[in-house]
């Protein structure tokens, strides 16, 4: 009976540890490490980023308790990577309050013609926000020019965190929803070509999508969103 006592607790006492360890938030595993996955937010602090035109993050973004949050009418306006990135996966959390409207952007640039732009990840409150008329303007699309998988596409509501995953490898791309893939493209196809030709990106220079490397921006766009978690793994060639 003692013997049968004490593997229950050595169970119980493993379990948690499971827990705790799996609860560590902006940390890499040693697994993680070993594969070069990099944070990109230490959950303290906002080295690393900066505002699109160089400066330090500004009050509107806010950290605390391992997230970074941009504040709703803030107006802190968009932030990004320091680093610019080519190939790579990124995963970050994220968590809305109703109606929000933000994203994440990749290849964040400055376009000849079109000003600073970027891919971006549509991050939304499908059922509430305002833009969310067009399949291509919803949670998981490449914003105004592919729509996610509704098959595939397992969004929580707000409040509640989702996880992104973006996978891009030479001119493939993948936008995945809490561990299901809800988008693929290669930028170099006729379908995103027609695609952006639809959209109001039609008229950039260079052509949209067609640059090589660029930075990760979190969107600010009025509304209350956090993030935590930001990681990323490059590719190499």
């Amino acid at each position: 009976m003692q013997l049968k006592r004490n593997l229950c607790f050595l169970m119980l006492l493993i379990s948690f540890v499971s827990i705790a360890r799996a609860q560590k938030l902006n940390e890499l595993s040693n697994s993680e490490k070993k594969k070069g996955w990099a944070l990109l937010f230490d959950g303290k602090t906002t080295n690393g980023w900066t505002t699109t035109g160089g400066k330090p993050v500004p009050a509107g973004w806010e950290i605390e308790d391992g997230n970074i949050t941009a504040i709703a009418g803030s107006k802190g306006g968009d932030i990004i990577t320091a680093k610019e990135y080519t190939n790579f996966e990124l995963t970050v959390d994220y968590r809305i309050d109703t109606a929000c409207n933000s994203g994440i952007k990749y290849f964040f640039t400055k376009y000849d013609e079109g000003g600073n732009l970027g891919m971006e990840y549509q991050i939304l409150d499908d059922e509430l926000a305002e833009d969310n008329k067009k399949a291509n303007h919803l949670t998981g699309s490449l914003y105004d020019i592919l729509a996610p998988s509704k098959l595939m596409k397992k969004v929580n509501p707000t409040g509640v965190w989702n996880t992104i995953r973006i996978v891009s490898e030479n001119d493939r791309v993948q936008h995945w929803l809490n561990g299901f893939k809800v988008l693929e493209y290669k930028k170099t196809s006729e379908r995103f070509k027609d695609a952006v030709a639809l959209s109001k990106f039609s008229k950039t220079v260079p052509a949209f999508g067609s640059v090589k490397q660029g930075h990760i921006l979190l969107q600010e766009h009025g509304g209350l969103v956090s993030f935590r978690n930001i990681k990323i793994r490059v590719i190499k060639p």
